[in-house]
């Protein structure tokens, strides 16, 4: 896997690949890591400089303490374990973005700012990360009409040439994940589960290897599901987006309401919620807070 020193630099520091867990030295947070990187622009130097620094010149360079520069000094010296990681994860398919690539998603850098993610790991077709698009989320329960709703919503993005955007997830997001890869269109699933486990589903393999699907992450590859993971990509997915529906939400609870009150709030994209008789109680909420 090629890499620029730049991306090479905020891997070592911002990511936990190859790194046991065990280890003291943690690697830098994205609240972490924005101070630092300001720092850096403001004396005009790249993240590369920082490779093959030592604690002392570190020190000095960034104004920081003995302790950060420690920090910092120890993350840098992986590189040799990360070069063989990557070489695994390049072996299934698994690719790399920083901040510091010129490719590196535009929606994020202008929506998210500082918020956007350091790093990226993705499998599958790059193009497609910031197409125009549609997200559509909602619940892993849903009835009749939700389910109906997400498929008709799917094969219209697959039969109109619309990425279509989700969270990969049971329910909404994979059924019409897969309703717009059967129509021969393309999706993007932003991952809060491991991408590793999820590139060795079938349906996902053939949709990559067609170019239709790229699977994305914030988080470290292997990393299982959590709920604090599952809410941190929630603006991942609306921030790629043209605009969003809202197949299916609970009330003020949940990943679906969390991530869409977040969007409605912060103005990324119009949210569109599906509206039927029966519709759930957090639909209701949702469209007197703004959706449509």
């Amino acid at each position: 896997m090629m890499l620029s020193p730049d991306s090479q630099a905020l891997l070592l520091l911002c990511s936990h690949l190859a790194q046991s867990s065990m280890e003291e030295c943690a690697p830098l947070t994205l609240r972490e890591w924005n101070p630092l990187a300001k720092k850096l622009q403001s004396l005009s130097i790249r993240p590369a400089a920082l490779l093959g620094q030592n604690t002392e010149d570190l020190k000095k360079l960034l104004e920081v303490t003995e302790g950060e520069a420690e920090r910092i000094s120890r993350l840098l010296q992986r590189s040799g374990f990360l070069a063989i990681e990557l070489e695994r994860l390049e072996s299934l398919g698994i690719r790399v973005l920083t901040r510091a690539d010129a490719d590196y998603p535009a929606r994020y850098r202008q929506r998210l700012k500082d918020a956007a993610p350091a790093i990226l790991f993705f499998a599958g077709e790059k193009a497609l990360l910031g197409q125009p698009g549609i997200a559509v989320v909602g619940s892993r329960h849903l009835d009749e009409a939700g389910q109906a709703s997400a498929e008709f919503v799917g094969n219209a993005c697959g039969l109109s040439g619309l990425v279509l955007y989700s969270g990969g997830a049971k329910g909404v997001d994979t059924i019409s994940m897969n309703a717009a890869l059967a129509a021969r269109g393309t999706a993007v699933g932003i991952l809060a589960d491991s991408l590793e486990k999820a590139i060795r589903d079938p349906q996902n393999r053939v949709a990559i290897s067609r170019g239709d699907l790229c699977l994305v992450t914030p988080y470290s590859p292997s990393a299982p599901f959590s709920v604090g993971a599952a809410m941190g990509r929630n603006k991942l997915i609306y921030t790629l987006a043209d605009y969003a529906i809202v197949v299916a939400s609970d009330a003020e609870k949940g990943g679906t309401w969390a991530g869409a009150t977040e969007a409605l709030k912060a103005k990324w994209i119009p949210i569109f919620v599906l509206d039927h008789p029966q519709m759930p109680q957090g639909n209701i909420l949702l469209l007197k807070k703004g959706a449509f």
